[in-house]
């Protein structure tokens, strides 16, 4: 029989929670002064790092490949990112930033530093490097 893991505690389960609900109303507050919803500023999130296909894309958001088509289509007649034929799958369309949206996520990078920074402002610089380690080690 398999053992199970234990019970989360409550305090780690209560701080979690609270911290994510802070998180996500911050992050919305920067999307929305961009005009842009929790999900589209996501995919800027994931282009920033990656340039997925489309069906990447769809499995990394959860979402159907419909609903990725309207979100890139968007963003695309926004002039934030442009889809282009995959190199190695001419089936495959690969979305990346255009220059406006390669700029617009340096913005929203920054704004989003300035929200976070009083809630780990509270932290001193070790404390901050060990939360991203066991934030690291969560998301694993």
């Amino acid at each position: 029989m398999t053992a199970r893991p234990d019970p989360v505690s409550a305090e780690v389960m209560d701080g979690l929670v609270q911290t994510s609900f802070t998180v996500i109303a911050l992050l919305s507050r920067a999307a929305a002064e961009h005009d842009l919803s929790l999900t589209q500023l996501r995919v800027l999130a994931i282009l920033r790092d990656h340039e997925p296909t489309m069906a990447q894309l769809a499995a990394h958001l959860g979402l159907e490949r419909s609903s990725v088509s309207g979100l890139i289509d968007r963003a695309v007649r926004r002039g934030l990112v442009r889809r282009d034929a995959s190199t190695e799958d001419g089936r495959a369309i690969r979305v990346s930033f255009t220059p406006a949206g390669h700029q617009l996520a340096g913005v929203l990078t920054e704004e989003i530093g300035r929200l976070i920074a009083p809630m780990t402002g509270r932290l001193s610089p070790a404390d901050q490097k060990r939360l991203g380690q066991l934030l690291g080690k969560i998301l694993g």
